[in-house]
């Protein structure tokens, strides 16, 4: 796959992505009444959830690219 189809599908599954899970999370809400009588917890849930899944990427990138810069190269 080269870059311009990376890039494209990055563009276009963030969002979509973004849209099924606030998606889920909103209907999660509407139809559980356990997750509406705990609102602060639940909704910590839903806003670690993706802030991980990001830092997790950015950090795994980070390291990534830390590596190639000190070595030249990519180490697995």
């Amino acid at each position: 796959m080269d870059k311009d189809t990376k890039f494209a599908l990055l563009v276009i599954a963030i969002p979509l992505c973004g849209l099924i899970y606030c998606g889920s999370a909103i209907a999660v809400m509407v139809y559980s009444s356990y997750v509406r009588e705990h609102p602060l917890t639940f909704g910590t849930l839903f806003l670690l959830i993706p802030f991980a899944t990001g830092a997790f990427i950015w950090l795994r990138a980070s390291a990534k690219a830390y590596r190639v810069n000190e070595t030249g190269r990519i180490k697995n």
